[in-house]
Formats: structure tokens, sequence, C-alpha cells
């Protein structure tokens, strides 16, 4: 799926018409969320004195050329893994929103993935994190549009499968953390591949939106929330997919292993918390818990980093099937 109803379709063309140019060039980049600037790699394991850790280039299901990093636990390889996926518009490092334009545009803060790497080798696990496709140092692919899991799955897929043909990696206990973008894609591997997940024992979930309610949210932000539909159009014209398209709730019900889900209650970027408890409630698992972070509307500042700040929470959760 890549395209509109007749009626929405109709819909757009018939606001194009009547649009003004300035409203046209907000819509236009709001639709651009899907190609934004790379987040680069600011810093790696080195950074916090972490060993033993190497760099990895690992073929997506479809071929796309995928960086990563392989961490072993501190103070040597143990036998559980952490498969680590990233959001948008970031990278394994994080995101360099404190580096200046153009990505303090989205926000100006530091998300620091590498501390959260710290916490899971201090705590035994070994860390395997990658760019996705049109991410970081990975290749592009898609026209470097991100399809929002739409194609990211195949990067979630041939991750798995390299893992799955490794002589140890192969033989580890394994956890997804899987954020946004990530989640998402994650989900969809999920869905389209279940029995390549069956031996994941558990997943960390943070953050995971439907692009239609970031839509909406970021549209009324800057008085154009009645151009939904040639928001949709726009993402067609840059060769994406229509924001419906484009969300963790669509695969949610296809997941079934233990999840440990947070939300930025009073998030900015979706203005509705009933959206992350949707996902939630869709996904099939028995064992699933969702944490509010309440007090912020900031989602990369508060939501990105509640685990680099308070990882007590998700290291309990990981001990508890991993361990």
């Amino acid at each position: 799926m890549s395209s509109m109803t007749k009626e929405r379709m109709q819909k757009a063309l018939e606001q194009e018409k009547v649009i003004s140019a300035e409203d046209h060039e907000k819509v236009r980049g709001l639709a651009a969320l899907v190609k934004s600037p790379r987040s680069f790699i600011f810093k790696d394991p080195d950074y916090y004195g972490m060993e033993g850790w190497y760099d990895l280039t690992i073929p997506s299901d479809d071929g796309i050329p995928l960086e990563a990093w392989y961490i072993p636990a501190k103070g040597g390889e143990s036998n559980k893994l952490v498969i680590f996926n990233h959001a948008l518009p970031m990278c394994r490092a994080g995101f360099p929103g404190h580096f200046g334009a153009p990505w303090n545009g989205l926000d100006d803060v530091e998300i620091d993935f590498v501390l959260q790497y710290k916490h899971l080798t201090d705590a035994g696990y070994n860390v395997l994190t990658y760019d996705f496709r049109n991410h970081g140092q990975s290749g592009a692919a898609n026209g470097g549009v991100c399809g929002i899991g739409q194609w990211e799955w195949r990067d979630c897929v041939g991750i798995k499968k390299y893992v799955d043909a490794h002589p140890t990696m192969s033989k580890m206990k394994v956890a997804l953390f899987s954020q946004c973008l990530g989640g998402i894609s994650q989900y969809a591997a999920i869905t389209k591949q279940p029995a390549l997940f069956e031996n994941v024992l558990c997943m960390c979930s943070p953050l995971v939106p439907n692009m239609t309610t970031i839509y909406q949210a970021f549209s009324e932000l800057q008085g154009i929330s009645q151009y939904q539909e040639l928001i949709d159009l726009e993402l067609l014209k840059l060769g994406g997919f229509p924001a419906a398209e484009m969300g963790g709730a669509i695969w949610a019900p296809n997941v079934k292993m233990p999840v440990l889900m947070w939300q930025v209650l009073e998030d900015a970027w979706t203005k509705n918390p009933e959206d992350g408890q949707k996902t939630f409630d869709l996904l099939a698992s028995k064992e699933k818990e969702l944490v509010w972070i309440e007090g912020t509307t900031r989602r990369f500042k508060d939501g990105y980093n509640w685990f680099g700040r308070t990882p007590e929470k998700v290291l309990s959760f990981l001990a508890k099937y991993m361990d």
C-alpha cells in the first residue's frame, strides 16, 4: 500500500488549488519530516570507556548496508544480547540537536544512546546497535525517504538474520529495544516474518507513534490542520506513504512477546495520550506495561533520554525475562 483513497485524493487536489503559497510551504515542510537531515555519529562507546566493541556492516534483507556496533558486556561477552533500534531522525549515537542547525529545528537537545548502551553493558548485556537505512552512516535507499516502517522492517529482519547466523550471537538470549521508527519497523518485521522473532524473550518499546497523530498535532501548531489530505499528497510526491500507513497501531496486534512501553503523557509531538494508549492496547502481548512520563511535553529531551537518566525500570524488566 502506498496510495490514497479516491475521496482523499480528490480533496487533496481541491486543497492544492486554494491553499496559499505560505501555507503550502508549511505543508511541504511537514511532509519533509520523512526526509530529515541525517544525524551524525557524534560519540561512540569509547566516550564512556566501553571496551572490546567493534564496527560491523550488516546487510538489510534487501541488501542495503547497515553500519553497526557490537559492544560486549562489561568484563567480557555474556550470553545475553540486546538489539537496539533507534528513532527518526536519529542514529545509533543518538540525536545531535545540541550541535545546532539543522538538527535543532526539531529540538535543541542531545539524545545520548551511547550512555544507554553503557547501562546495558554494565548490567551484563551485549549490545548490537545500528543505523537504519537513510540514517547515520548506513546506505541510502528509497530515494532517501523514510517509510516509517514500510521499508525499514527489512533492516530489522536483516539484523536478526545476521544474529541467527553468527557463531556466538546465535547462541545468546535475545531482547529488543525498539523505539519510535525502530518500534514501528520492528512490529512490521514481526508481522511479516513472525518465525524469525519467535525466540525473542522481550522488547522495550518506547515512544512508538502513529504518524496521523503527529501530523495532526504539528499542523495544528502551524494553523494548517485542515490540510491533512494535502499532507498525504505531498508525502506521496516525495515517494513515501500516506500518514495512515505509517504507525505502530497497524502492526501491533501481531506482537506477542512481553513488552515494556513508555510514552510522554503531554507529548507536544502528539498532543494525544490516547494515541500511545491505543497502540499499547493493540499489542497482543499477555505481559505488557505502559509507563507514562509526566511533568514534561518534550518528547526528545525527556522521552528518549528517560532510560539514560533512570535505567532501573528497564533493567528490572530485562532481568525478569533474560536472567
